[in-house]
């Protein structure tokens, strides 16, 4: 199935620009605009995974946090 879509001449241009040879130019597009997307995480991990990595990201911003004031405080 294919459909057809108005792009700006310059957004039209910028993917132009960024085709590869061997690329047709749906490939160019979905190339460009990258793979997966976070929601195509939704339902993968359970609430108690997401719990746990919400808090070691959490953990890590307290530890780059504190790290950056043992920095600042050094050259004070």
């Amino acid at each position: 199935m294919s459909h057809q879509v108005r792009l700006e001449d310059d957004v039209y241009e910028r993917i132009k620009a960024n085709k590869r040879d061997d690329e047709s130019f749906s490939d160019a597009v979905e190339r460009l605009i990258g793979g997966h997307s976070l929601s195509d995480l939704r339902g993968v991990f359970d609430e108690d995974q997401v719990t746990e990595m919400r808090d070691a990201i959490e953990q890590a911003n307290e530890d780059d946090r504190d790290e950056v004031r043992d920095v600042a405080d050094r050259f004070e």
